[in-house]
């Protein structure tokens, strides 16, 4: 949104950076997926915003807390941390129209698919989206990148197959499918180069 900014791949959290384990509502849950950490800390070296997009219900649902999952975030860049990788930015969304917290289920603009994650991370950084990728696990992912105008790409760790499997269908297009988030990271360090990413 930020023309002339800098490039960003925005990472999906449950099922990319760490293992698909339902709503998780303690940071000793938390367990990165094999190759996580190098792979954030490859985008670091590149040059290139790493930004964590992720829909958290669980808090509309009364399952965790937004304290909780503060917590839990602090436990993520802790992990990350010590491997040497770093996020540039988090943003979560809390919302979800089926909740039973009512202040949650409101105003569910940031929930992906819709933009409203990708829209705030872009003025708070300024990121350009012509230069940046949307990497995640479900079709909400695939689905965000298209309404943004950005490459999606589907790693098939986390629901990566079925994800796939409803792209075909509901016709959502997948730039790159990649076997875990190290080979996401590197194709979309590509993508980005070839488009001419702004130092």
């Amino acid at each position: 949104m930020t023309p002339n900014g800098r490039p960003a791949v925005f990472l999906d959290r449950d099922g990319t950076i760490t293992r698909e384990r339902g709503h998780i509502n303690r940071p000793e849950d938390l367990e990165l997926v094999d190759g996580a950490a190098a792979a954030v800390r490859a985008l670091n070296d590149a040059g290139v915003l790493a930004v964590v997009i992720s829909n958290q219900s669980g808090v509309a649902r009364g399952l965790i807390t937004e304290e909780e999952l503060a917590r839990i975030h602090d436990e993520l860049e802790r992990m990350l941390a010590e491997e040497g990788a770093r996020l540039d930015g988090a943003y979560y969304c809390p919302n979800f129209a089926g909740g039973t917290v009512e202040r949650y289920t409101v105003d569910t603009s940031c929930r992906k698919p819709e933009p409203g994650m990708i829209e705030r991370a872009c003025r708070d950084l300024g990121i350009d989206l012509t230069t940046s990728v949307m990497v995640g696990d479900q079709l909400t992912d695939l689905e965000l990148a298209r309404r943004v105008g950005i490459p999606g790409v589907v790693v098939l760790t986390g629901k990566g197959e079925t994800a796939l499997r409803q792209a075909n269908g509901s016709g959502a297009p997948v730039a790159h499918e990649a076997p875990d988030l190290a080979d996401a990271v590197s194709w979309s360090v590509s993508w980005i180069r070839g488009r001419g990413m702004h130092d």
